[in-house]
């Protein structure tokens, strides 16, 4: 379970470790960063639709994606077929679960944000600074 805490120690970590690159390597720490980082409201705007497990595609989380979306298939399926009680609880499980994460959507794109950071600064500060 992420911390807002956690996520944001992290955040600052990443600010400081990235204001000691040499000016070469930090303007490419940005350019790059700014073409991969992910925006919190779209990440919400995603899972609100309901469409279920779009949001996970668009952090690049497949295996979650899809698991969210045959589950969501299996409620629909439950629903059409005659299991009416059993198809609104799975489809009541997944709203659940769903609602919870667009509560912690700016959460857990900052936590996706600062991995892809991380990385970012690992690969970069392994370069040698141009001179």
């Amino acid at each position: 379970m992420l911390s807002k805490e956690e996520v944001l120690a992290k955040e600052e970590a990443l600010r400081k470790q990235v204001r000691d690159l040499p000016d070469d390597q930090r303007l490419s720490f940005f350019k790059e960063t700014e073409k991969q980082l992910k925006d919190p409201d779209t990440y919400a705007t995603l899972n609100y639709v309901f469409i279920a497990g779009l949001h996970h595609f668009y952090l690049g989380k497949w295996g979650r994606g899809i698991a969210n979306i045959t589950i969501f298939l299996i409620a629909i399926i439950f629903l059409f077929t005659g299991n009416i009680e059993l198809g609104v609880l799975v489809f009541l499980l997944i709203t659940a679960f769903e609602l919870f994460e667009l509560f912690r959507s700016q959460l857990i794109v900052q936590n996706h944000n600062n991995e892809i950071m991380e990385d970012l600064y690992r690969k970069i500060a392994k370069q040698p600074p141009s001179s």
